[in-house]
């Protein structure tokens, strides 16, 4: 029988593993662009190792390949085709392949059969009218606390993630329990921390902002910074143009790739409330966006959602609000049209990732949780 998000489980216990290699396929449709962004850092330290191996032993100081990022395959070190591998896998699906004990390399939290859920049903009138109200609301409540430069914004969220599973050349389709995600970042992005059950160990990783030839990496709309988003523009029309310049050529057609976008920084970031409201009136000019009767997010909690269908692929993002207070609640990628995955495994009703935001404050300290 397959799990329903309807009645979900409880979050799963602490591993020490990191995420499975990467065999092949894409990210979810709501991808974590963390994971992106990771990997193109460590395909920037694999070339530095790589040469460092060629040339002699590390110097002291610099990264060898022992300490590999954990998100990462940990064969993977194909220097040429490795940026197109990039691409790929922002967008769409995870394929893995096991190769470890259950609790060893090669190992995930992945414990039972695949999320499902109730199809909703999907209204292309309404939407705009329905973010407006949920723009005004947002505008109503305000922003959480202020922000000090030497303070870290935190953000608690119960995920999953579906994925097809290969073992001994048999693929399954198996989902991660649903599991508690601990992210902190510094405002301007420098300093960051991410402990995930399964993907990170308990320990968890450094988010700290990538130097390349000696620079940090500047935060942009796909890595913002808390100081980042504070300098966007608010008007929706300016912010809408920003946001299509900025993603052009990725992702499966601008209009989706400006939706998903918007669906990360409402998800994955701490916008000041003007920008918030900027964003939802800029998502409501997106053509092909609908509203969808119900969605039950990843902590069990049932609303309206806003939603657009990638029609390449079949899967539609929802970004799932309370009834109520329209307050956002989480996001969902379902698979709605047609199959995908290795043998068409992913079918429609499959819930293909799945996020409830639970906590998102301001704390003083990295690593430290809000209470309750």
């Amino acid at each position: 029988m397959n799990a329903d998000l309807s009645r979900p489980r409880p979050a799963g216990q602490e591993e020490s593993s990191p995420l499975l290699p990467f065999a092949e396929r894409e990210l979810p449709a709501g991808r974590h662009q963390f994971h992106k962004e990771r990997l193109m850092a460590q395909i920037h330290e694999d070339l530095r190792a790589a040469d460092t191996t060629a040339t002699g032993p590390a110097r002291t100081g610099s990264r060898t390949r022992s300490s590999r990022n954990p998100f990462l395959r940990r064969s993977f070190l194909v220097p040429v085709a490795g940026f197109a591998l990039a691409g790929a896998l922002a967008v769409g699906f995870f394929s893995y392949v096991d190769r470890g004990a259950a609790d060893g390399y090669g190992s995930t939290i992945a414990t039972g059969p695949a999320l499902t859920t109730r199809i909703g049903t999907a209204d292309p009138k309404g939407a705009t009218q329905l973010l407006d109200r949920i723009s005004l609301a947002s505008s109503a409540t305000g922003s959480g606390p202020a922000v000090r430069p030497d303070q870290f914004i935190y953000i608690g969220s119960k995920t999953a993630t579906t994925y097809v599973k290969t073992v001994d050349d048999k693929s399954t389709l198996v989902s991660q329990q649903l599991h508690m995600r601990h992210e902190w970042n510094s405002p301007d992005g420098a300093k960051g921390w991410l402990i995930e059950p399964g993907n990170t160990g308990p320990k968890g990783v450094s988010l700290d902002r990538r130097v390349v030839n000696g620079q940090a990496v500047a935060p942009y709309l796909n890595a913002p910074s808390y100081d980042y988003l504070a300098a966007l523009p608010t008007d929706p029309d300016v912010l809408l143009r920003r946001i299509y310049e900025e993603t052009k050529g990725m992702g499966h057609g601008p209009d989706q790739e400006a939706f998903t976008t918007i669906g990360d920084l409402l998800r994955s970031s701490y916008p000041p409330a003007e920008l918030t409201a900027a964003l939802y009136k800029a998502a409501a000019k997106i053509p092909g966006v609908v509203t969808v009767d119900e969605a039950v997010d990843a902590a069990g909690r049932s609303g309206i959602a806003v939603a657009r269908l990638d029609e390449s692929s079949g899967v539609r993002e929802e970004w799932i609000f309370d009834r109520q207070t329209l307050a956002f609640l989480g996001e969902r990628s379902v698979q709605v049209q047609g199959e995908s995955g290795e043998q068409g495994l992913i079918k429609p009703g499959t819930v293909i990732f799945t996020s409830a935001i639970t906590t998102r404050t301001v704390v003083d300290r990295m690593k430290e949780i809000p209470a309750g």
